[in-house]
C-alpha cells in the first residue's frame, strides 16, 4: 500500500496553489485580456492531471516501472534540451534569447523540470552500484571515484546554464548532488572541498553574464545596511553600492509580506499584485501568500510542505534498496532547495533566483515534474512496506 499521507499532503498543496492562482492573478488576467478564471482553470487542469499521475504511478510495479521511467525521464529531458536550440520558434519560446519551453497542444513545457527528476534518479541509481563508504580513501581517491559524475554534472550545468540561461536550476541541482553524496558515504573533507570549488565555479558563472551581476548588485543594495554595519568605515564605503539600483520586486514582495501581518487582507484582497508584484502568482507566491493570508497562512503551506518532506524522508529512512533511499533523499532535497532558494529571495536574504515554489507555483511542467517524482516515490513506497512486512 502506497503512503496515504503523503498522496494526501501533496493532493492540500495542490488545491492551495489553485486558490492561489485565482487570488493572485486579476491583474495578470486584465493586462493579458484574458477571462478572470483563465489562470486559475489552467492550474485547476495541472493539479487534475497532476494528481491522476501520482495516482496512477503507485498502481504500477517498482520492481518493472520505477527504473524504465527515471531513464526516460533523464535520457529524454536531456535530448531535448540539447535540440531546443535548434528547434524553429513556433515550437519553442524564449525568454531573454533563451530557448526553455517547448509548444505543446497551446501548454509551454519546460524540459528542465523533468530533467531534474531524471537526473537525481540516475544519479541515485549509480550511486547505489558505484559509491559506498569512504573509509581507507584518501581525498585524491574520493576525487577520482567522483570524476565521472562531475563530468556529467558539468555536461548539464553547460545545458542549463549557458544554453537556458538559467543559473538558478543549476544551484538546486547542485546542492542536491552535493548533499546526496554525503548520504552515499563521503567524507566531510570530501563534501567541504567539493563545496569550495562549487562556490568557485559559481562565482563564475555570475561574472559571465552581465544580468547576473546587475542581479548581485541589486540583492546587495537591499542587504548592505545590515552587512556593512558590521565591518568599519573604511571598507564598508568601499563596498556600499548607489541605493538607486534596489530592486523594486523585492521592495514591493517586502512591503506584500509586512502588510500581510498575522492574518492578512483576505483571499483577493491584497493589492501588491495589481500591477506591484508582476509574477505575484508565479515566482513571488509566497509574498501574495503572506499578504492576503498573513502570517499563520504561511506558517500552515509550510507545516504542510514539512509533513510532506518528513513523509518522503521516513519512506527513504524505511527503506532496504539503497537505490530507493537515495532517490527519495534526493527528491525530498531537491523540494526543500527549491522553496528555501525561492523563499529567501522573495524576502531579500538572498538574490533572485527564478526558482518556483514546489507545487504552490503557476505552471504545468514543474508542477506535473514534481508530482510524477511523488508518484514514483510512492510507487516505491509499496516496496517498502513489503520490506517491512518482511
Amino acid at each position: 500500500m502506497a503512503d496515504k499521507k503523503l498522496f494526501t499532503l501533496v493532493s492540500i498543496l495542490i488545491g492551495i496553489s489553485i486558490i492561489l492562482a485565482y487570488s493572485l492573478s486579476s491583474y495578470t488576467a486584465l493586462r493579458f485580456e484574458v477571462n478572470e478564471f483563465h489562470f486559475a482553470i489552467r492550474q485547476a487542469i495541472f493539479g487534475f492531471l497532476s494528481i491522476s499521475i501520482i495516482w496512477l504511478l503507485t498502481k504500477l510495479d517498482p520492481d518493472k516501472w520505477l527504473t524504465p521511467l527515471g531513464f526516460t525521464l533523464f535520457i529524454g529531458s536531456s535530448l531535448l534540451m540539447i535540440a531546443m536550440p535548434f528547434l524553429p520558434e513556433f515550437l519553442v519560446s524564449a525568454v531573454g534569447g533563451a530557448k526553455r519551453w517547448i509548444k505543446v497542444f497551446g501548454f509551454s513545457l519546460a524540459p528542465v523540470e523533468f530533467f531534474k527528476i531524471g537526473f537525481i534518479y540516475f544519479l541515485a541509481w549509480s550511486f547505489s552500484r558505484k559509491l559506498g563508504d569512504y573509509k581507507n580513501m584518501n581525498l585524491k581517491d574520493e576525487f577520482i571515484r567522483f570524476a565521472p559524475y562531475a563530468v556529467v554534472f558539468i555536461v548539464a550545468m553547460f545545458m542549463i546554464a549557458f544554453i537556458q540561461n538559467d543559473l538558478g536550476q543549476v544551484v538546486v541541482l547542485g546542492l542536491t548532488l552535493l548533499f546526496m553524496l554525503m548520504f552515499v558515504g563521503s567524507s566531510f573533507r570530501f563534501f567541504f572541498t567539493l563545496l569550495s570549488f562549487s562556490l568557485v565555479f559559481f562565482v563564475f558563472f555570475i561574472f559571465t553574464a552581465e544580468h547576473r551581476i546587475i542581479r548581485i548588485k541589486s540583492w546587495w543594495a537591499t542587504a548592505q545596511d545590515t552587512i556593512l554595519s558590521f565591518l568599519p568605515d573604511v571598507l564598508a564605503n568601499e563596498l556600499r553600492v548607489p541605493t538607486e539600483v534596489v530592486p523594486y520586486q523585492i521592495g514591493h514582495s517586502l512591503n506584500a509580506i509586512y502588510n500581510g501581518g498575522f492574518f492578512g487582507t483576505g483571499i483577493a484582497n491584497g493589492t501588491f499584485k495589481l500591477g506591484f508584484l508582476s509574477e505575484v502568482h508565479t515566482d513571488f507566491i509566497l509574498a501574495g501568500l503572506a499578504e492576503e493570508f498573513g502570517f499563520f497562512g504561511v506558517l500552515f503551506v509550510v507545516f504542510i510542505f514539512m509533513w510532506m518532506l518528513q513523509r518522503i524522508f521516513k519512506i527513504a529512512n524505511r527503506s532496504n534498496d539503497s537505490h530507493i533511499y537515495l532517490f527519495s533523499i534526493g527528491i525530498g532535497l531537491m523540494l526543500s532547495f527549491a522553496f528555501l532558494v525561492n523563499a529567501y529571495g522573495i524576502s531579500g536574504i538572498t538574490p533572485i533566483k527564478g526558482i518556483s515554489v514546489p507545487f504552490l507555483s503557476y505552471g504545468g511542467s514543474a508542477i506535473i515534474a514534481s508530482s510524477i517524482a511523488i508518484g514514483m516515490i510512492l510507487m516505491a513506497s509499496k516496496k517498502v512496506n513489503m520490506e517491512k512486512e518482511k
